[in-house]
């Protein structure tokens, strides 16, 4: 800390001592910018006269800490942290570069604050990697979003209405349990009491979210990304069964939770049980297990098996 820097600049420094080091004491951040404390703590109070909530406590354990306010307190990174965000938000939502698009404002902004060379660095960055969206992602509206993820935090009922590929929008009440993200798609698992059931709504489909007077309180012992995936391995056209020469826990290690349920036979087998809308898929996933003894069922997924088994003896015969 230079002798003669600015009262701005140590009360920034104090932010960013506070931000880094959630507790730290007067003491410590008087040491940091070479101060006395009296005047550490004139520095946090410059801070909360600008509206920033910073929050202290009293005791051998106290200190300040970042509080919860109505604006957002200024974010101090450094240029690899930077640039690791900007990495991050370009690869989970290939829109950032549309400045019109709202993760591609605040992107900008973020960009436009960074010191000159991190700054053309990460704008280098997002020019090469906006054009390549995936195509597959189905990202839904932030608000909706948020509404959801509010609704599940205060424990409250939810109404929306919902508009699956195959028919015509519907209303549904619902417990949200939790937002879960998988391979890219974003999903809400709920009880809903419009079904009498479990069930995963995309979000990318769920339209006008309206919070309810009524409470609920998700599971105790809820696992929502377990849960959700194995919600995923049911309900499909074609039944599957297969038998695996192998303990429960180890075949559990090599699938997704998605291909089915795991039951235990004996000590040294278990069996898989499923559905899916691709017995062809499901049978490429299969060859990943090293150990299988027997496709039980169903008929469409023998058949899938046996074409595949086929295709790859003749592939390494012509080879």
């Amino acid at each position: 800390m230079k002798p003669d820097a600015s009262p701005t600049a140590r009360a920034l420094l104090a932010l960013e001592l506070v931000q880094g080091s959630p507790g730290i004491t007067a003491e410590r951040i008087a040491g940091k910018l070479g101060v006395s404390e009296r005047a550490a703590r004139r520095y946090v109070e410059i801070l909360r006269e600008a509206g920033i909530p910073i929050e202290s406590e009293r005791g051998p354990r106290g200190g300040y800490r970042i509080g919860r306010g109505l604006r957002l307190p200024p974010l101090l990174f450094s240029g690899t942290e930077a640039l690791g965000l900007v990495m991050a938000v370009l690869d989970g939502h290939h829109d950032a570069g549309d400045p019109t698009d709202s993760v591609g404002s605040a992107l900008g902004k973020l960009v436009r604050a960074l010191p000159e060379p991190v700054a053309a660095q990460a704008e280098a960055v997002r020019r090469s990697a906006a054009p390549a969206p995936d195509r597959a992602a189905a990202r839904p509206d932030p608000r909706t979003t948020i509404a959801l993820v509010q609704a599940r935090a205060e424990g409250r009922r939810v109404r929306f209405g919902y508009r699956s590929e195959a028919g015509p929008e519907r209303i549904f009440e619902v417990d949200p349990w939790g937002v879960v993200v998988r391979h890219g798609r974003w999903y809400l698992l709920c009880w809903s009491h419009t079904s009498s059931a479990r069930r995963a709504y995309r979000i990318d489909r769920i339209r006008d979210v309206t919070a309810l007077d009524a409470t609920f309180s998700p599971p105790a012992d809820l696992d929502p990304v377990a849960t959700l995936e194995e919600h995923l391995a049911v309900g499909w056209e074609y039944q599957t069964e297969v038998l695996v020469e192998a303990p429960a826990d180890e075949l559990s290690r090599w699938l997704p939770r998605a291909l089915g349920r795991v039951e235990p036979v004996d000590s040294g087998t278990c069996r898989l049980v499923g559905t899916t809308s691709s017995p062809i898929w499901y049978a490429e996933q299969l060859a990943a297990v090293p150990r299988i003894s027997r496709v039980v069922g169903g008929p469409e997924l023998r058949r899938a098996v046996r074409a595949l088994g086929e295709r790859l003896v003749a592939a390494a015969l012509a080879g």
